[in-house]
């Protein structure tokens, strides 16, 4: 009796694996019963076609090293629904551990080399970034060129303002008119200095358009200009002749109003000539006193 169960026991084990499916088999039962082909589920998984058939087939021989291998047979399962894991653990014990000379070969190539980008869109592409940052490169340099030519008519105006101010009349405006702030308008570049009682109230170059106000506080300002025709200077909105003749250095010129209205008198100097002092006989008795 012993002995008739012992040899009774391995056919009961034939027997029952028999009755179980291979991997293959279930995958390809699974796909066939969701209506699936085989391309469909290439195309879900990116697995080569080849591939699949080989997995469904126990076709080992033509599949790449068992750790790929079983990796695909898991995207597979999980394609047609089944057990990712139980569908591994199986293939590994139907494989064997067993390793295949061409598995290297085959798993460097692409899997489906119809999905690679074509080499003239990418050499599209390299171009189109080529030309867009030549384009930019010039729109850039086209913005940093326009403040300096758009800034240049800022600054060109400042010599015709200087023609008008040195033909305007000095008699165009009586001195006893002249009201407002005193400004000193440079319409070139031109180095001037402002004292009051030995005081320096400025002294530097001054850009064409910098323009400089004397303060209502001073008592006695004095003026100083290297280029007298460089400068431009009002009382209140009335334009006061030139403090000096053009090429000479003017020096000591009275920055009262009444004395630019007369036609930049300087400190000590005596009264206005006769030609403007005459139509008024009282600044005529002030220059007396």
């Amino acid at each position: 009796m012993p002995k008739r169960d012992i040899e009774d026991e391995p056919l009961s084990d034939e027997l029952g694996q028999s009755d179980v499916p291979t991997v293959g088999e279930r995958l390809k039962a699974a796909r066939q019963e969701k209506k699936l082909s085989l391309e469909d589920i290439a195309s879900q998984t990116r697995i080569p076609q080849r591939h699949l058939e080989s997995i469904e087939n126990g076709d080992w021989e033509n599949l790449p090293a068992p750790t790929y291998t079983v990796g695909f047979a898991k995207s597979y399962a999980a394609a047609v629904g089944l057990d990712r894991n139980e569908i591994g653990d199986q293939l590994r014990e139907e494989m064997g551990g067993q390793r295949f000379a061409s598995s290297q070969s085959e798993v460097i190539e692409a899997a489906d080399p119809a999905r690679t980008m074509p080499k003239w869109l990418v050499i599209s592409a390299v171009v189109a970034v080529i030309l867009l940052i030549v384009i930019m490169s010039v729109l850039n340099r086209r913005a940093l060129e326009q403040p300096a030519s758009t800034s240049a008519p800022a600054t060109a105006p400042a010599t015709p303002v200087a023609k008008p101010a040195q033909q305007q009349p000095a008699a165009a405006v009586p001195a006893a008119s002249a009201q407002g702030p005193v400004v000193l308008t440079a319409i070139a570049p031109a180095w001037i200095q402002v004292t009051d009682q030995g005081k320096t109230l400025f002294e530097g170059m001054m850009s064409p358009g910098q323009a400089y106000t004397v303060p209502a506080t001073a008592t006695a300002p004095l003026l100083k200009a290297g280029k007298p025709e460089a400068l431009k200077v009002t009382v209140g909105s009335a334009v006061a002749p030139p403090v000096g003749p053009p090429g000479k250095v003017a020096s000591k010129v009275s920055l009262k109003p009444a004395d630019l209205m007369h036609g930049g008198a300087q400190a000590g100097a005596p009264a206005p000539p006769a030609a403007t002092a005459a139509p008024g006989q009282p600044v005529a008795n002030a220059a007396a006193q």
